[in-house]
Protein backbone atom coordinates (compact mmCIF):
# COMPACT_ATOMS: atom_id res chain seq x y z
CA UNK A 1 0.00 0.00 0.00
CA UNK A 2 1.35 3.40 -0.96
CA UNK A 3 2.21 6.06 1.57
CA UNK A 4 -0.65 8.21 0.28
CA UNK A 5 -3.19 5.46 0.94
CA UNK A 6 -1.71 4.68 4.33
CA UNK A 7 -1.98 8.34 5.33
CA UNK A 8 -5.49 8.51 3.90
CA UNK A 9 -6.68 5.43 5.77
CA UNK A 10 -5.00 6.57 8.95
CA UNK A 11 -6.67 9.97 8.89
CA UNK A 12 -10.00 8.43 7.88
CA UNK A 13 -9.73 6.08 10.86
CA UNK A 14 -8.95 9.01 13.13
CA UNK A 15 -11.79 11.04 11.65
CA UNK A 16 -14.31 8.21 12.02
CA UNK A 17 -13.16 7.56 15.58
CA UNK A 18 -13.38 11.23 16.42
CA UNK A 19 -16.80 11.47 14.81
CA UNK A 20 -18.07 8.45 16.70
CA UNK A 21 -16.70 9.81 19.94
CA UNK A 22 -18.27 13.20 19.22
CA UNK A 23 -21.63 11.60 18.46
CA UNK A 24 -21.47 9.52 21.62
CA UNK A 25 -20.59 12.52 23.72
CA UNK A 26 -23.34 14.52 22.04
CA UNK A 27 -25.91 11.80 22.75
CA UNK A 28 -24.75 11.54 26.32
CA UNK A 29 -24.85 15.28 26.79
CA UNK A 30 -28.26 15.54 25.16
CA UNK A 31 -29.59 12.73 27.32
CA UNK A 32 -28.25 14.48 30.37
CA UNK A 33 -29.92 17.67 29.26
CA UNK A 34 -33.20 15.84 28.77
CA UNK A 35 -32.93 14.34 32.23
CA UNK A 36 -32.10 17.74 33.68
CA UNK A 37 -35.04 19.24 31.80
CA UNK A 38 -37.35 16.51 33.12
CA UNK A 39 -36.10 17.15 36.63
CA UNK A 40 -36.74 20.86 36.17
CA UNK A 41 -40.23 20.19 34.82
CA UNK A 42 -40.94 17.93 37.80
CA UNK A 43 -39.75 20.62 40.17
CA UNK A 44 -41.93 23.19 38.41
CA UNK A 45 -44.95 20.88 38.62
CA UNK A 46 -44.35 20.34 42.34
CA UNK A 47 -44.08 24.10 42.82
CA UNK A 48 -47.35 24.73 40.96
CA UNK A 49 -49.21 21.95 42.78
CA UNK A 50 -47.96 23.21 46.13
CA UNK A 51 -48.95 26.82 45.44
CA UNK A 52 -52.41 25.85 44.17
CA UNK A 53 -53.01 23.49 47.11
CA UNK A 54 -52.04 26.23 49.55
CA UNK A 55 -54.37 28.67 47.80
CA UNK A 56 -57.33 26.30 47.90
CA UNK A 57 -56.72 25.37 51.52
CA UNK A 58 -56.49 29.01 52.61
CA UNK A 59 -59.32 30.53 50.60
CA UNK A 60 -61.85 27.65 50.62
CA UNK A 61 -62.67 28.30 46.97
CA UNK A 62 -61.06 28.38 43.51
CA UNK A 63 -62.46 31.85 42.95
CA UNK A 64 -59.59 34.29 42.51
CA UNK A 65 -57.12 31.55 41.54
CA UNK A 66 -56.62 32.88 37.96
CA UNK A 67 -54.42 35.68 39.31
CA UNK A 68 -52.19 33.11 41.00
CA UNK A 69 -52.10 30.96 37.87
CA UNK A 70 -51.10 33.98 35.81
CA UNK A 71 -48.17 34.59 38.17
CA UNK A 72 -47.15 30.93 37.99
CA UNK A 73 -47.29 31.06 34.20
CA UNK A 74 -44.90 34.04 34.20
CA UNK A 75 -42.62 32.28 36.68
CA UNK A 76 -42.39 28.90 34.92
CA UNK A 77 -43.00 29.88 31.31
CA UNK A 78 -45.33 26.86 31.01
CA UNK A 79 -48.95 26.56 30.01
CA UNK A 80 -51.07 25.78 33.11
CA UNK A 81 -54.44 24.04 32.82
CA UNK A 82 -56.43 23.54 36.06
CA UNK A 83 -59.53 21.31 35.78
CA UNK A 84 -61.84 20.02 38.55
CA UNK A 85 -62.47 16.33 39.04
CA UNK A 86 -65.98 17.00 37.76
CA UNK A 87 -64.47 18.00 34.39
CA UNK A 88 -65.11 21.73 34.80
CA UNK A 89 -62.13 23.84 33.69
CA UNK A 90 -61.19 26.17 36.51
CA UNK A 91 -58.53 28.17 34.66
CA UNK A 92 -56.36 27.80 31.52
CA UNK A 93 -53.54 30.17 30.64
CA UNK A 94 -54.14 29.67 26.91
CA UNK A 95 -57.68 31.02 27.44
CA UNK A 96 -56.34 33.81 29.62
CA UNK A 97 -53.99 34.81 26.81
CA UNK A 98 -56.76 34.68 24.17
CA UNK A 99 -55.07 31.90 22.19
CA UNK A 100 -56.39 28.64 20.87
CA UNK A 101 -56.11 25.95 23.50
CA UNK A 102 -53.33 23.50 22.65
CA UNK A 103 -53.20 19.79 23.44
CA UNK A 104 -52.49 19.23 27.12
CA UNK A 105 -48.97 18.47 28.26
CA UNK A 106 -47.89 15.20 29.81
CA UNK A 107 -46.97 16.66 33.21
CA UNK A 108 -50.00 16.10 35.47
CA UNK A 109 -50.40 16.80 39.17
CA UNK A 110 -53.27 16.36 41.63
CA UNK A 111 -54.40 19.35 43.67
CA UNK A 112 -56.52 18.42 46.70
CA UNK A 113 -56.95 21.39 49.10
CA UNK A 114 -59.19 19.46 51.51
CA UNK A 115 -57.68 18.95 54.95
CA UNK A 116 -56.81 15.50 56.29
CA UNK A 117 -58.23 14.93 59.77
CA UNK A 118 -55.62 13.99 62.38
CA UNK A 119 -57.56 11.46 64.46
CA UNK A 120 -54.61 10.95 66.76
CA UNK A 121 -55.29 14.40 68.25
CA UNK A 122 -58.81 13.33 69.33
CA UNK A 123 -59.75 11.47 72.54
CA UNK A 124 -59.38 7.72 72.43
CA UNK A 125 -62.85 6.98 73.88
CA UNK A 126 -65.20 6.22 70.91
CA UNK A 127 -68.03 8.52 71.92
CA UNK A 128 -65.67 11.42 72.56
CA UNK A 129 -63.84 10.61 69.33
CA UNK A 130 -67.11 10.75 67.37
CA UNK A 131 -68.03 14.00 69.03
CA UNK A 132 -64.64 15.50 68.15
CA UNK A 133 -65.07 14.52 64.48
CA UNK A 134 -68.53 16.07 64.39
CA UNK A 135 -67.15 19.26 65.89
CA UNK A 136 -64.29 19.29 63.32
CA UNK A 137 -66.77 18.88 60.45
CA UNK A 138 -68.91 21.75 61.71
CA UNK A 139 -65.91 23.96 62.36
CA UNK A 140 -64.40 23.35 58.92
CA UNK A 141 -67.71 23.92 57.10
CA UNK A 142 -68.21 27.21 58.88
CA UNK A 143 -64.60 28.27 58.42
CA UNK A 144 -64.30 27.40 54.75
CA UNK A 145 -67.59 29.15 53.90
CA UNK A 146 -66.30 32.18 55.83
CA UNK A 147 -62.99 32.12 53.94
CA UNK A 148 -64.78 31.77 50.60
CA UNK A 149 -66.96 34.76 51.38
CA UNK A 150 -63.93 36.87 52.37
CA UNK A 151 -62.17 35.86 49.15
CA UNK A 152 -65.14 36.98 47.05
CA UNK A 153 -65.03 40.33 48.86
CA UNK A 154 -61.23 40.62 48.26
CA UNK A 155 -60.40 40.47 51.93
CA UNK A 156 -57.15 38.59 52.73
CA UNK A 157 -57.59 35.34 54.62
CA UNK A 158 -55.36 33.81 57.26
CA UNK A 159 -55.50 30.02 57.75
CA UNK A 160 -53.97 28.85 61.02
CA UNK A 161 -53.15 25.13 61.47
CA UNK A 162 -54.57 23.16 64.38
CA UNK A 163 -53.70 19.89 66.09
CA UNK A 164 -56.56 18.09 64.30
CA UNK A 165 -55.36 19.18 60.87
CA UNK A 166 -58.44 21.34 60.31
CA UNK A 167 -57.38 24.97 59.64
CA UNK A 168 -58.93 27.89 61.44
CA UNK A 169 -59.80 30.81 59.16
CA UNK A 170 -59.82 34.52 59.93
CA UNK A 171 -59.65 37.83 58.09
CA UNK A 172 -56.21 39.44 57.78
CA UNK A 173 -57.24 42.95 58.75
CA UNK A 174 -53.63 44.03 59.14
CA UNK A 175 -52.87 43.57 55.43
CA UNK A 176 -51.84 46.75 53.67
CA UNK A 177 -54.56 46.57 51.02
CA UNK A 178 -57.43 46.49 53.58
CA UNK A 179 -55.96 48.44 56.50
CA UNK A 180 -57.52 51.74 55.41
CA UNK A 181 -60.37 50.23 53.43
CA UNK A 182 -63.80 51.41 54.69
CA UNK A 183 -66.49 48.87 55.56
CA UNK A 184 -64.15 45.91 55.98
CA UNK A 185 -65.49 45.14 59.47
CA UNK A 186 -69.05 45.05 58.13
CA UNK A 187 -67.93 42.68 55.35
CA UNK A 188 -66.33 40.38 57.88
CA UNK A 189 -69.49 40.35 60.03
CA UNK A 190 -71.64 39.66 56.98
CA UNK A 191 -69.42 36.77 55.93
CA UNK A 192 -69.61 35.36 59.43
CA UNK A 193 -73.43 35.40 59.19
CA UNK A 194 -73.32 33.70 55.79
CA UNK A 195 -70.99 31.01 57.05
CA UNK A 196 -73.07 30.17 60.16
CA UNK A 197 -75.09 26.93 59.97
CA UNK A 198 -77.23 26.69 63.17
CA UNK A 199 -77.83 23.12 64.23
CA UNK A 200 -75.40 21.75 61.69
CA UNK A 201 -73.25 20.11 64.30
CA UNK A 202 -76.23 18.03 65.40
CA UNK A 203 -76.67 16.66 61.93
CA UNK A 204 -72.98 15.95 61.74
CA UNK A 205 -73.17 14.20 65.06
CA UNK A 206 -75.90 11.99 63.61
CA UNK A 207 -73.79 11.19 60.51
CA UNK A 208 -70.83 9.95 62.49
CA UNK A 209 -73.03 7.78 64.75
CA UNK A 210 -73.32 5.23 62.00
CA UNK A 211 -69.66 4.35 62.51
CA UNK A 212 -69.43 1.23 64.61
CA UNK A 213 -67.16 0.65 67.53
CA UNK A 214 -66.01 -2.89 66.77
CA UNK A 215 -62.32 -2.00 66.45
CA UNK A 216 -60.25 1.16 66.68
CA UNK A 217 -59.07 0.80 63.08
CA UNK A 218 -62.60 0.37 61.73
CA UNK A 219 -63.87 3.32 63.74
CA UNK A 220 -61.06 5.62 62.57
CA UNK A 221 -61.57 4.61 58.94
CA UNK A 222 -65.29 5.28 59.16
CA UNK A 223 -64.79 8.63 60.88
CA UNK A 224 -62.23 9.78 58.32
CA UNK A 225 -64.60 8.85 55.49
CA UNK A 226 -67.46 10.66 57.21
CA UNK A 227 -65.31 13.77 57.61
CA UNK A 228 -64.36 13.80 53.94
CA UNK A 229 -67.92 13.19 52.79
CA UNK A 230 -69.50 15.83 55.00
CA UNK A 231 -67.08 18.62 53.94
CA UNK A 232 -67.11 17.85 50.22
CA UNK A 233 -70.04 20.12 49.40
CA UNK A 234 -68.31 23.21 50.87
CA UNK A 235 -64.58 22.50 50.37
CA UNK A 236 -62.81 23.41 47.12
CA UNK A 237 -63.17 20.49 44.74
CA UNK A 238 -60.05 18.44 44.02
CA UNK A 239 -58.53 19.22 40.66
CA UNK A 240 -55.83 18.16 38.22
CA UNK A 241 -53.23 20.57 36.88
CA UNK A 242 -51.54 20.02 33.49
CA UNK A 243 -48.20 21.67 32.89
CA UNK A 244 -46.98 22.54 29.40
CA UNK A 245 -48.43 21.68 26.01
CA UNK A 246 -47.58 19.10 23.40
CA UNK A 247 -46.92 21.83 20.89
CA UNK A 248 -44.23 23.43 23.03
CA UNK A 249 -40.57 22.92 21.95
CA UNK A 250 -39.12 20.14 24.05
CA UNK A 251 -35.76 18.63 24.72
CA UNK A 252 -36.26 15.93 22.10
CA UNK A 253 -33.09 14.49 20.63
CA UNK A 254 -33.24 13.78 16.90
CA UNK A 255 -30.65 11.67 15.12
CA UNK A 256 -30.78 13.58 11.84
CA UNK A 257 -28.74 16.64 12.86
CA UNK A 258 -26.22 14.46 14.69
CA UNK A 259 -25.74 12.24 11.63
CA UNK A 260 -25.42 15.29 9.42
CA UNK A 261 -22.80 16.77 11.74
CA UNK A 262 -20.92 13.47 11.81
CA UNK A 263 -20.98 13.23 8.02
CA UNK A 264 -19.75 16.80 7.77
CA UNK A 265 -16.86 16.10 10.12
CA UNK A 266 -15.92 12.98 8.18
CA UNK A 267 -16.06 14.84 4.85
CA UNK A 268 -13.86 17.62 6.19
CA UNK A 269 -11.41 15.05 7.50
CA UNK A 270 -11.22 13.23 4.16
CA UNK A 271 -10.77 16.45 2.18
CA UNK A 272 -8.17 17.62 4.65
CA UNK A 273 -6.38 14.28 4.32
CA UNK A 274 -6.24 14.55 0.55
CA UNK A 275 -4.84 18.06 0.75
CA UNK A 276 -2.42 17.01 3.48
CA UNK A 277 -1.20 14.04 1.45
CA UNK A 278 -0.58 16.29 -1.54
CA UNK A 279 1.26 18.76 0.66
CA UNK A 280 3.33 15.95 2.18
CA UNK A 281 3.97 13.89 -0.93
CA UNK A 282 4.98 16.73 -3.27
CA UNK A 283 8.24 17.49 -1.44
CA UNK A 284 8.74 13.78 -0.85
CA UNK A 285 8.48 13.15 -4.60
CA UNK A 286 11.03 15.92 -5.14
CA UNK A 287 13.32 14.36 -2.52
CA UNK A 288 12.92 10.94 -4.12
CA UNK A 289 13.88 12.24 -7.57
CA UNK A 290 16.90 14.09 -6.13
CA UNK A 291 17.99 10.96 -4.21
CA UNK A 292 17.76 8.91 -7.41
CA UNK A 293 19.94 11.42 -9.23
CA UNK A 294 22.35 11.32 -6.30
CA UNK A 295 22.47 7.53 -6.53
CA UNK A 296 23.36 7.82 -10.23
CA UNK A 297 26.36 9.97 -9.32
CA UNK A 298 24.90 13.46 -9.91
CA UNK A 299 26.06 15.31 -6.78
CA UNK A 300 24.99 18.76 -8.00
CA UNK A 301 21.23 18.29 -7.49
CA UNK A 302 19.51 20.09 -4.62
CA UNK A 303 15.88 20.31 -3.50
CA UNK A 304 14.01 23.58 -2.86
CA UNK A 305 13.12 24.37 0.76
CA UNK A 306 9.78 25.89 1.76
CA UNK A 307 8.74 26.79 5.30
CA UNK A 308 10.11 25.60 8.61
CA UNK A 309 8.25 22.33 9.20
CA UNK A 310 9.61 18.79 9.34
CA UNK A 311 9.59 18.41 5.56
CA UNK A 312 11.56 21.62 5.18
CA UNK A 313 14.07 20.35 7.73
CA UNK A 314 14.28 17.07 5.80
CA UNK A 315 14.99 19.00 2.62
CA UNK A 316 17.69 21.02 4.36
CA UNK A 317 19.23 17.83 5.74
CA UNK A 318 19.23 16.31 2.27
CA UNK A 319 20.93 19.39 0.85
CA UNK A 320 23.53 19.28 3.63
CA UNK A 321 24.14 15.61 2.89
CA UNK A 322 24.52 16.33 -0.82
CA UNK A 323 26.91 19.19 -0.03
CA UNK A 324 28.93 16.89 2.21
CA UNK A 325 29.07 14.17 -0.45
CA UNK A 326 30.06 16.70 -3.08
CA UNK A 327 32.78 18.12 -0.86
CA UNK A 328 33.98 14.60 -0.09
CA UNK A 329 34.07 13.78 -3.79
CA UNK A 330 35.97 16.96 -4.48
CA UNK A 331 38.40 16.22 -1.63
CA UNK A 332 38.94 12.73 -2.99
CA UNK A 333 39.68 14.09 -6.44
CA UNK A 334 42.01 16.69 -5.02
CA UNK A 335 43.72 13.99 -2.95
CA UNK A 336 44.28 11.82 -5.99
CA UNK A 337 45.56 14.82 -7.90
CA UNK A 338 47.79 15.87 -5.00
CA UNK A 339 49.19 12.36 -4.55
CA UNK A 340 49.87 12.10 -8.28
CA UNK A 341 51.52 15.51 -8.22
CA UNK A 342 53.59 14.67 -5.14
CA UNK A 343 54.85 11.38 -6.59
CA UNK A 344 55.22 12.32 -10.24
CA UNK A 345 58.28 14.58 -10.00
CA UNK A 346 60.33 12.46 -7.54
CA UNK A 347 59.59 9.30 -9.49
CA UNK A 348 60.51 11.05 -12.72
CA UNK A 349 63.79 12.09 -11.12
CA UNK A 350 64.46 8.54 -9.94
CA UNK A 351 63.63 7.20 -13.39
CA UNK A 352 65.88 9.76 -15.04
CA UNK A 353 68.84 8.94 -12.82
CA UNK A 354 68.33 5.20 -13.25
CA UNK A 355 68.13 5.53 -17.04
CA UNK A 356 71.21 7.75 -17.04
CA UNK A 357 73.08 5.16 -14.98
CA UNK A 358 71.90 2.42 -17.30
CA UNK A 359 73.03 4.34 -20.38
CA UNK A 360 76.36 5.25 -18.75
CA UNK A 361 75.67 8.94 -19.02
CA UNK A 362 76.62 9.49 -15.37
CA UNK A 363 79.09 7.74 -13.20
CA UNK A 364 77.70 5.94 -10.14
CA UNK A 365 79.23 7.10 -6.86
CA UNK A 366 78.36 7.08 -3.16
CA UNK A 367 76.85 10.57 -3.17
CA UNK A 368 74.49 9.70 -6.05
CA UNK A 369 73.31 6.54 -4.35
CA UNK A 370 72.76 8.47 -1.11
CA UNK A 371 70.67 11.08 -2.98
CA UNK A 372 68.59 8.42 -4.68
CA UNK A 373 68.09 6.63 -1.35
CA UNK A 374 66.94 9.86 0.34
CA UNK A 375 64.47 10.52 -2.50
CA UNK A 376 63.05 7.02 -2.16
CA UNK A 377 62.74 7.47 1.64
CA UNK A 378 60.76 10.71 1.11
CA UNK A 379 58.30 8.90 -1.15
CA UNK A 380 58.06 6.10 1.38
CA UNK A 381 57.25 8.69 4.06
CA UNK A 382 54.46 10.15 1.92
CA UNK A 383 52.97 6.69 1.37
CA UNK A 384 53.25 5.84 5.08
CA UNK A 385 51.60 9.14 6.07
CA UNK A 386 48.79 8.55 3.58
CA UNK A 387 48.22 5.11 5.02
CA UNK A 388 48.17 6.47 8.60
CA UNK A 389 45.72 9.20 7.61
CA UNK A 390 43.44 6.76 5.79
CA UNK A 391 43.40 4.41 8.77
CA UNK A 392 42.77 7.25 11.20
CA UNK A 393 39.88 8.68 9.18
CA UNK A 394 38.39 5.19 8.85
CA UNK A 395 38.67 4.68 12.63
CA UNK A 396 41.01 1.71 12.17
CA UNK A 397 44.24 3.26 13.38
CA UNK A 398 45.46 1.16 16.31
CA UNK A 399 45.81 2.92 19.68
CA UNK A 400 47.38 1.50 22.81
CA UNK A 401 46.09 3.75 25.56
CA UNK A 402 47.78 4.06 28.92
CA UNK A 403 48.08 6.80 31.52
CA UNK A 404 50.60 9.33 30.19
CA UNK A 405 52.26 12.24 32.00
CA UNK A 406 52.41 15.06 29.46
CA UNK A 407 55.37 16.66 31.20
CA UNK A 408 57.44 13.51 30.68
CA UNK A 409 56.17 13.14 27.10
CA UNK A 410 57.22 16.71 26.22
CA UNK A 411 60.64 16.17 27.78
CA UNK A 412 61.07 13.04 25.65
CA UNK A 413 60.15 15.00 22.54
CA UNK A 414 62.62 17.75 23.47
CA UNK A 415 65.41 15.18 23.79
CA UNK A 416 64.53 13.58 20.46
CA UNK A 417 64.64 16.92 18.61
CA UNK A 418 67.51 18.51 20.51
CA UNK A 419 70.01 17.78 17.74
CA UNK A 420 67.73 19.29 15.07
CA UNK A 421 67.24 22.39 17.21
CA UNK A 422 71.00 22.87 17.64
CA UNK A 423 71.52 22.51 13.88
CA UNK A 424 69.02 25.32 13.20
CA UNK A 425 70.40 27.57 15.93
CA UNK A 426 67.00 27.74 17.74
CA UNK A 427 66.45 26.91 21.38
CA UNK A 428 64.01 24.13 22.36
CA UNK A 429 62.68 24.35 25.92
CA UNK A 430 60.02 22.64 28.02
CA UNK A 431 57.77 24.39 30.57
CA UNK A 432 55.32 21.78 31.81
CA UNK A 433 53.46 20.88 34.96
CA UNK A 434 52.54 17.25 35.64
CA UNK A 435 49.18 16.38 34.08
CA UNK A 436 47.93 12.89 33.21
CA UNK A 437 45.88 11.81 30.22
CA UNK A 438 44.66 8.41 29.02
CA UNK A 439 46.22 8.16 25.57
CA UNK A 440 48.59 6.37 23.23
CA UNK A 441 52.03 7.85 24.04
CA UNK A 442 53.53 6.93 20.65
CA UNK A 443 50.73 8.70 18.74
CA UNK A 444 50.98 11.77 20.97
CA UNK A 445 54.77 11.88 20.38
CA UNK A 446 53.99 11.64 16.66
CA UNK A 447 51.70 14.68 16.92
CA UNK A 448 54.16 16.72 19.03
CA UNK A 449 57.07 15.61 16.80
CA UNK A 450 55.29 16.88 13.67
CA UNK A 451 54.59 20.22 15.37
CA UNK A 452 58.13 20.59 16.70
CA UNK A 453 59.67 19.70 13.32
CA UNK A 454 57.49 22.28 11.58
CA UNK A 455 58.25 24.89 14.26
CA UNK A 456 62.04 24.39 13.99
CA UNK A 457 61.79 24.52 10.22
CA UNK A 458 60.26 28.04 10.25
CA UNK A 459 62.20 29.43 13.25
CA UNK A 460 65.36 31.35 12.41
CA UNK A 461 68.63 31.04 14.34
CA UNK A 462 68.34 32.72 17.72
CA UNK A 463 64.61 32.01 17.92
CA UNK A 464 62.92 29.63 20.32
CA UNK A 465 60.42 26.83 20.42
CA UNK A 466 58.68 26.13 23.72
CA UNK A 467 56.77 23.01 24.72
CA UNK A 468 54.16 23.87 27.38
CA UNK A 469 51.82 21.62 29.39
CA UNK A 470 49.09 22.92 31.72
CA UNK A 471 45.72 21.84 33.02
CA UNK A 472 42.25 23.00 33.98
CA UNK A 473 39.64 21.25 36.11
CA UNK A 474 38.72 18.83 33.32
CA UNK A 475 41.27 19.29 30.52
CA UNK A 476 44.96 18.81 29.80
CA UNK A 477 46.54 21.36 27.46
CA UNK A 478 49.74 21.10 25.41
CA UNK A 479 51.13 24.00 23.40
CA UNK A 480 53.95 24.23 20.86
CA UNK A 481 54.94 27.88 20.68
CA UNK A 482 57.54 29.16 18.21
CA UNK A 483 58.91 32.57 17.29
CA UNK A 484 59.05 31.76 13.60
CA UNK A 485 57.80 33.57 10.54
CA UNK A 486 54.12 32.97 11.33
CA UNK A 487 51.19 32.13 9.07
CA UNK A 488 49.04 34.65 7.21
CA UNK A 489 45.46 35.00 8.45
CA UNK A 490 43.96 33.94 5.12
CA UNK A 491 46.04 30.74 5.20
CA UNK A 492 45.09 29.63 8.72
CA UNK A 493 41.86 27.81 7.65
CA UNK A 494 43.96 25.55 5.37
CA UNK A 495 46.68 24.62 7.84
CA UNK A 496 45.25 21.15 8.49
CA UNK A 497 44.45 20.38 4.82
CA UNK A 498 46.34 17.57 3.08
CA UNK A 499 49.49 18.61 1.17
CA UNK A 500 49.08 22.24 2.19
CA UNK A 501 52.20 24.44 2.51
CA UNK A 502 52.36 27.91 3.96
CA UNK A 503 55.04 28.67 1.38
CA UNK A 504 54.01 27.26 -1.99
CA UNK A 505 57.57 27.57 -3.22
CA UNK A 506 58.87 25.20 -0.51
CA UNK A 507 59.73 21.75 -1.86
CA UNK A 508 59.14 18.40 -0.25
CA UNK A 509 62.81 18.12 0.65
CA UNK A 510 62.44 21.12 2.95
CA UNK A 511 58.73 21.22 3.48
CA UNK A 512 57.81 17.71 4.58
CA UNK A 513 55.04 15.52 3.19
CA UNK A 514 52.27 18.02 3.85
CA UNK A 515 50.23 15.39 5.74
CA UNK A 516 51.62 15.78 9.27
CA UNK A 517 49.08 18.34 10.49
CA UNK A 518 46.14 16.45 8.97
CA UNK A 519 47.33 13.32 10.79
CA UNK A 520 47.84 15.31 14.02
CA UNK A 521 44.27 16.63 13.90
CA UNK A 522 42.83 13.15 13.35
CA UNK A 523 44.86 11.67 16.22
CA UNK A 524 43.70 14.47 18.56
CA UNK A 525 40.09 13.89 17.47
CA UNK A 526 40.39 10.15 18.13
CA UNK A 527 41.52 11.01 21.68
CA UNK A 528 38.32 13.09 22.18
CA UNK A 529 40.45 16.23 21.95
CA UNK A 530 41.04 19.17 19.66
CA UNK A 531 43.96 20.92 18.01
CA UNK A 532 43.87 24.59 17.08
CA UNK A 533 46.32 27.14 15.73
CA UNK A 534 46.89 30.83 16.32
CA UNK A 535 49.53 32.78 14.42
CA UNK A 536 50.76 36.25 13.58
CA UNK A 537 53.13 36.95 10.72
CA UNK A 538 56.58 37.94 11.98
CA UNK A 539 55.72 37.03 15.59
CA UNK A 540 55.21 33.29 15.65
CA UNK A 541 52.72 30.46 15.79
CA UNK A 542 51.07 28.53 18.63
CA UNK A 543 49.48 25.10 18.21
CA UNK A 544 47.24 24.08 21.12
CA UNK A 545 46.18 20.49 21.82
CA UNK A 546 43.38 19.94 24.34
CA UNK A 547 42.69 16.48 25.80
CA UNK A 548 40.48 15.15 28.62
CA UNK A 549 42.33 14.73 31.92
CA UNK A 550 42.75 11.26 33.36
CA UNK A 551 42.97 12.34 37.03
Amino acid sequence: MSFRLRVLWLVVLVAVSATAATAWLTLRQASQQINDSATTDRAQLDEVVGRLTTYGSRHGTWEGVPDLVRDLRAQTGQRIHLVADTGQVIVDTDTQEDRTARPLGTMVGVVDPRPVLNLAALPAEPASRQKGVASAIAGYRTGVRFAACLTRESVPVVASPSSTGVPQFDADLGAADVRDRPGVAEIVDACADVAAEPGRHLADAASVQVCGTSTVEALDSCLAQAFTTDISDVAPVPARVYLGARGDPGSVLTAGPLLAAAAGVAAVAVIGTVLLSRRVLRPIDTLTAAAQRLGRGDLTGRVPVWGNDELAELARSFNRMADSLQRGEERQRRLVADVAHELRTPLANLRGYLEALSDGVITPDQALFASLHEEAMLQQRIVDDLQDLALAEAGKLAYHRVTVDLAELLETCRTAHHALAESTGASLRVAAEPVAVHADPDRLRQVVGNLVTNALRVTAAGGSVRLVASRTDTQAIMRVVDTGSGIAADALPHVFDRFWRADSARGRRTGGSGLGLAIARQIATDHQGTITVASEVGVGTTFTITLPRAD
